[in-house]
């Protein structure tokens, strides 16, 4: 009876390690395709483009929008770099989306000859700001081909439109310019383009190098009118730029990355606008993510690819947090070195209940039970070890067996104790 409660008792932990198993290969596979996943993207954004949009002498007209909230000290700087483009004048409207900004400021952009929509509400988002952009639009009489999208800090240099104008001609509807970082007067300044170059390796150049299409980023951006229109009337959440990736890929529109069109934008320099600008950028992954993750078998039947691939990098926990968790696992699952973790004591097993041991000391066959107190005492703690290693499956139990039990054990019993232990509850090599 009692044999057969123990027999009970050892195919339970057997069962035990073998979940454990499964759970530790099941981790590292996901985790193993998350690192592969970011290491081929990375590795295909070091290829050369090999083509480049040749100059056109067809000329679109283009409405550059910039929505301000409150950004008086660097709207006009903004603005004036935007004025300075070989593009001809008559073909671009600069059109300022401006929400509790000075009345000086205002009349600073009406002499640069800048159209300006004033927003009344001082909760309004950037969404609502893109959106009354576009009723101006409608209810005016001048037409545009396309429209550019830029934040209130951008500068951007003098062939900005040229260079856009040849993309669209060549047949882009969506196109993202390379933004990069115009200040860095501050540790988190670094931090965060750093963190914006790393996106534009693997998100956008990586991705067009493969084929696929690039990520938004929320400035930078230039579509077609119409497709804009369309698209940004039916968004009502923040995070626009989630929102018309999901929207563009759902419909089978490539998104073109421009590597050599820069838009200099500025970087937040504080710790507390660093973390409240991450936390607002995975809650609206998160939401998109939800939102369009139904159309994934549709999307698979019709092989449209780049929208799962999208999908797949909104699962992806950022790339902090992945390093992070990697070395989290690694620390509680760590590897089976025969080396490693000898300085654990074995003194530290009279930490187990009273319980444990004497479960312990059932597992082994009774040729080795000890009638002496003293060789009891013994093969109790190494019976108790052999519990350990069967629960923990860990380099800390197999640092036990190798204190308890010497290659060179001189006694006769406990040899045959070290290769069992070794063999059937910690799977070492002898």
């Amino acid at each position: 009876m009692i044999e057969q409660f123990f027999q009970i008792g050892e195919n339970w932990i057997d069962k035990e390690e073998y979940l454990f198993q499964l759970i530790d290969a099941i981790v590292f596979l996901c985790f193993m395709v998350c690192v592969l996943y970011l290491f081929v993207f990375a590795v295909y954004s070091k290829r050369k483009s090999t083509y480049k949009y040749p100059t056109t002498m067809k000329k679109y007209r283009f409405a550059a929008l910039f929505p301000a909230y409150g950004e008086d000290e660097v709207i006009i700087d903004s603005v004036k770099s935007f004025l300075q483009q070989d593009y001809p004048r008559e073909l671009y409207d600069i059109i300022v989306i401006a929400n509790q900004m000075r009345q000086e400021t205002l009349d600073r952009l009406k002499s640069l000859s800048v159209k300006i929509i004033k927003m009344e509400n001082p909760q309004s988002t950037k969404i609502e700001a893109l959106k009354a952009a576009i009723r101006y639009i409608e209810e005016g009489k001048t037409k545009y081909d396309n429209v550019i999208i830029l934040d209130a800090d951008n500068i951007v240099k003098n062939n900005y439109i040229e260079k856009i104008n040849d993309a669209i001609y060549a047949g882009c509807s969506a196109i993202q310019t390379h933004r990069v970082a115009k200040n860095r007067d501050s540790s988190i300044a670094v931090l965060d383009a750093v963190s914006e170059e790393i996106n534009n390796s693997i998100f956008r150049k990586g991705h067009t190098r493969l084929g696929f299409s690039s990520a938004l980023s929320g400035s930078g951006m230039a579509f077609e009118y119409g497709l804009f229109k369309n698209i940004i009337q039916g968004c009502n959440d923040i995070g626009e730029d989630k929102y018309m990736e999901r929207k563009l890929l759902l419909q089978n529109i490539y998104i073109e990355y421009l590597e050599d069109v820069y838009t200099y934008d500025e970087k937040v320099r504080g710790k507390k606008d660093f973390y409240n600008q991450r936390q607002r950028w995975l809650a609206t992954q998160f939401h998109n993510l939800l939102s369009g993750i139904l159309q994934i078998p549709g999307a698979l039947i019709k092989g449209n690819w780049d929208y799962c691939d999208k999908l797949f990098q909104w699962m992806m926990p950022p790339r902090v947090l992945l390093l992070g968790f990697i070395t989290l696992i690694a620390a509680i699952l760590p590897i089976n070195d025969q080396n490693s973790f000898h300085t654990l004591h074995p003194l530290s097993l009279y930490a187990l209940p009273p319980q444990r041991l004497t479960y312990a000391y059932y597992f082994t066959p009774p040729e080795y039970c000890i009638a002496s107190s003293k060789t009891k005492r013994a093969a109790v703690l190494h019976r108790t070890t052999a519990l350990f290693c069967t629960l923990r499956k860990s380099a800390a139990a197999k640092s036990l067996v190798f204190t308890l039990f010497p290659r060179h054990t001189p006694t006769s019993y406990l040899q045959p104790l070290r290769r069992r232990y070794l063999h059937r509850c910690c799977s070492f090599p002898r």
